[in-house]
């Protein structure tokens, strides 16, 4: 058919898309022949899609487990999640109805509302419809509606897309950082990528972040092929084609990405000393994405759809403002610890706590001990561990990255540990201490958290310093600080310490192991050249 797909494929394609379609179809309520059509549709376009990105993207057994078992556990958490939490889950409406965040229940169902509507899709970018701030997502959810599932709201029809378009962006991730790096590297975050537990749960479920990953991959290979055509001479227009492609969907479902994304390949750029190699027209289409992105943004933040209270920047600026105040508000609203916390800080110190509180976020230790549902437990134990796993690398990536050889990888290591602890801080900010919220705000640049914890665990493997067994090992024991904490307050087992003394021991440890290690090996290495 083409070169990427082939007619031998479509005997997999095919009956696979009809079978998964069959079941998909037999879970939902509504006229069965409209739902295997929808579902099956779906899946036969998504499915030939995975297979010509993984050809695409070089083929391979590797590649292919990843894009395979990208899609599937994302399809597989959904569908587990949707029907136990009705039976498993707490007495609210998310719960009862199968969502497991509030956002997707309330744009789904407004997303069925206007598609069973005479209005039209693009009204999903009025204000009328609270649920999606930037609308993008919503029409997207509406089309599938009115055009797959006219008759009956069927949610796992988005869930099966947005999982689908998750998988999709593995392929391109991965020939990215295959394009400039190696293999290894590639191989290491593209696994991280895939496995990563709050990325297959917002993946099984009608959220922005599996759009804004995948669309942010598609970006990224526009701008490798960039990068790599500057340093053969070639030219391949494409290349264009493919980051106007990943910008424009960022501006659709979330224009503040796009323009984070912006200022992320424009410090590459620079630090590469590419600047002056860049034409006109380039600057000048950026310039006006950025332009368009400051816009829609603003405009998506303007309750009055205008800019009456002052001008675009200044609507973003207040609107970040009172949003860092009400979540601290709800955040020293919603404990009765976090109140007694906060009396005893000064304002400078509460926002402080606000960061490490939300960097911790989901923490490890109340997912073991809180009371909850079984299904609510093992969500929260999974989540939290693929976090801590994730998150020592990440403290150790630009230790890492400045122990190396001096120049340009050194400087593109170092800026890319930034923009990803960047990202992390301003998602600590923005969401508080939100469990749910801050891991969500923090997956959407998960590729580069994973290219620095990937690099980060190569380097190690490759020198062996003591810094990253340091960082695991005070990660184990403040975990297992605040668990006696946490198993004392709920079981009554052991001391139970006061919280400021359990946090102010924690803040001890994570200086002396820093400090501390920094003035050991800087006396070590003084020795020996002594």
């Amino acid at each position: 058919m083409n070169k990427y797909i082939f007619i031998k494929d479509l005997f997999f394609i095919i009956p696979t898309a009809f079978i998964a379609g069959a079941g998909l179809a037999a879970l939902q309520d509504g006229i069965y022949w409209i739902g295997l059509f929808g579902f099956s549709l779906l899946l036969l376009l998504g499915l030939s899609a995975l297979v010509a990105a993984w050809r695409w993207g070089g083929g391979g057994k590797a590649l292919a487990w990843m894009t395979a078992l990208a899609f599937i556990l994302r399809l597989a958490a959904g569908v587990a999640v949707y029907f136990s939490l009705p039976v498993n889950g707490y007495d609210v409406p998310d719960d009862k109805a199968g969502y497991i965040f509030t956002d997707a229940h309330r744009r789904d169902d407004q997303a069925w509302g206007l598609a069973s509507s005479n209005k039209p899709l693009w009204s999903a970018f009025d204000k009328s419809y609270a649920a999606d701030q930037y609308g993008g997502l919503l029409a997207l959810s509406a089309f599938m509606y009115r055009y797959l599932s006219p008759d009956v709201q069927r949610p796992l029809l988005v869930l099966t897309l947005a999982a689908l378009t998750a998988a999709l962006g593995v392929p391109f991730f991965y020939k990215s950082t295959r394009l400039l790096w190696d293999g290894k590297l590639a191989a290491v975050s593209s696994w991280l990528f895939v496995l990563y537990p709050e990325s297959v749960l917002t993946g099984g479920a009608q959220m922005r972040e599996p759009f804004l990953l995948t669309f942010i991959a598609v970006a990224f290979w526009g701008f490798a092929g960039w990068l790599k055509q500057n340093e053969s001479g070639e030219k391949n227009r494409s290349v264009w084609l493919w980051l106007g492609i990943g910008i424009a969907g960022l501006l659709l479902v979330s224009p503040a990405m796009a323009l984070a994304l912006l200022v992320l390949f424009g410090g590459w750029l620079w630090l590469r000393g590419e600047k002056a190699r860049l034409p006109w027209q380039v600057l000048v289409g950026v310039g006006g994405v950025f332009l368009v992105g400051v816009l829609l943004l603003a405009w998506s933040l303007s309750r009055q759809h205008d800019f009456g209270g002052g001008s675009p920047v200044g609507v973003i600026l207040n609107w970040i403002r009172d949003s860092v105040k009400y979540v601290i508000y709800l955040l020293e609203r919603g404990s009765g610890q976090i109140q007694n916390i906060f009396s005893k800080m000064n304002p400078l110190v509460q926002f402080l706590f606000v960061i490490g509180y939300g960097i911790a976020q989901p923490v490890l230790p109340p997912a073991f001990f809180e009371p909850t549902t079984l299904t609510w437990r093992i969500i929260a134990i999974v989540r939290a561990l693929g976090w801590y796993v994730v998150l020592p690398l990440l403290l150790y990536s630009p230790i890492a990255a400045w122990k190396s050889e001096p120049g340009r990888a050194r400087r593109l290591w170092l800026w890319l540990s930034a923009f990803s602890w960047l990202w992390i801080l301003i998602s600590a900010i923005r969401a508080g201490g939100d469990q749910w919220d801050n891991p969500r705000y923090r997956l959407i640049f998960f590729g580069w958290q994973a290219l620095a914890a990937g690099y980060a665990w190569l380097w190690w493997r490759q020198h062996r310093d003591n810094w990253l067994p340091r960082i695991f090992i005070l990660e184990i024991v403040s975990v297992l600080l605040y668990g006696q904490w946490y198993l004392a307050r709920y079981n009554s087992i052991g001391f139970h310490l006061p919280i400021l003394v359990v946090l102010e021991v924690s803040v001890v440890l994570f200086v002396l192991t820093f400090v501390g290690g920094w003035w050991w090996d800087h006396w070590r290495a003084g020795k020996r050249r002594a």
